[in-house]
Protein backbone atom coordinates (compact mmCIF):
# COMPACT_ATOMS: atom_id res chain seq x y z
CA UNK A 1 0.00 0.00 0.00
CA UNK A 2 1.28 3.64 -0.75
CA UNK A 3 1.21 5.75 1.48
CA UNK A 4 -0.89 8.71 0.49
CA UNK A 5 -0.90 12.51 1.40
CA UNK A 6 -4.77 12.13 3.29
CA UNK A 7 -3.06 9.08 5.81
CA UNK A 8 -2.29 10.20 9.29
CA UNK A 9 0.89 10.81 10.52
CA UNK A 10 0.68 8.50 13.27
CA UNK A 11 -1.15 5.62 11.52
CA UNK A 12 1.57 5.97 8.97
CA UNK A 13 4.75 5.85 12.12
CA UNK A 14 2.64 2.56 12.94
CA UNK A 15 2.28 1.11 10.53
CA UNK A 16 6.45 1.62 8.93
CA UNK A 17 8.49 2.66 11.82
CA UNK A 18 11.00 3.02 9.26
CA UNK A 19 9.28 6.33 8.14
CA UNK A 20 10.02 8.14 11.48
CA UNK A 21 13.82 9.38 9.90
CA UNK A 22 11.71 10.86 6.90
CA UNK A 23 9.70 12.76 8.72
CA UNK A 24 12.18 13.88 11.19
CA UNK A 25 14.34 14.56 8.00
CA UNK A 26 12.28 16.78 6.61
CA UNK A 27 11.80 19.07 9.33
CA UNK A 28 8.58 17.07 11.61
CA UNK A 29 10.25 15.56 14.60
CA UNK A 30 7.20 16.60 16.52
CA UNK A 31 5.67 12.76 15.69
CA UNK A 32 4.33 12.17 19.33
CA UNK A 33 2.68 15.76 19.82
CA UNK A 34 -0.76 16.32 19.98
CA UNK A 35 -1.10 17.13 16.50
CA UNK A 36 0.08 14.61 14.97
CA UNK A 37 -2.19 12.13 15.72
CA UNK A 38 -4.95 14.15 14.25
CA UNK A 39 -3.76 15.76 11.34
CA UNK A 40 -2.67 14.10 8.01
CA UNK A 41 0.76 14.14 5.83
CA UNK A 42 -0.88 16.92 4.19
CA UNK A 43 -2.13 19.36 6.86
CA UNK A 44 1.35 18.45 8.58
CA UNK A 45 3.49 19.08 5.80
CA UNK A 46 1.81 22.18 5.29
CA UNK A 47 2.17 23.62 8.82
CA UNK A 48 5.98 22.92 8.57
CA UNK A 49 6.39 24.51 5.40
CA UNK A 50 7.41 21.39 3.55
CA UNK A 51 6.62 20.30 0.04
CA UNK A 52 4.16 17.39 0.69
CA UNK A 53 4.94 15.55 -2.81
CA UNK A 54 8.56 15.48 -1.87
CA UNK A 55 7.79 13.96 1.49
CA UNK A 56 5.04 11.63 0.14
CA UNK A 57 7.78 10.76 -2.31
CA UNK A 58 10.11 10.43 -0.16
CA UNK A 59 8.25 7.97 2.77
CA UNK A 60 7.16 5.66 -0.58
CA UNK A 61 10.37 4.99 -0.73
CA UNK A 62 11.46 4.44 2.80
CA UNK A 63 8.77 1.86 3.00
CA UNK A 64 9.50 0.15 -0.38
CA UNK A 65 13.45 -0.33 0.34
CA UNK A 66 12.42 -2.25 3.31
Amino acid sequence: MLITKDMGILEIVQKYPQTVDVFRGAGMGCLGCAAARFENVEQGASAHGIDVDALIDALNKAVAAE
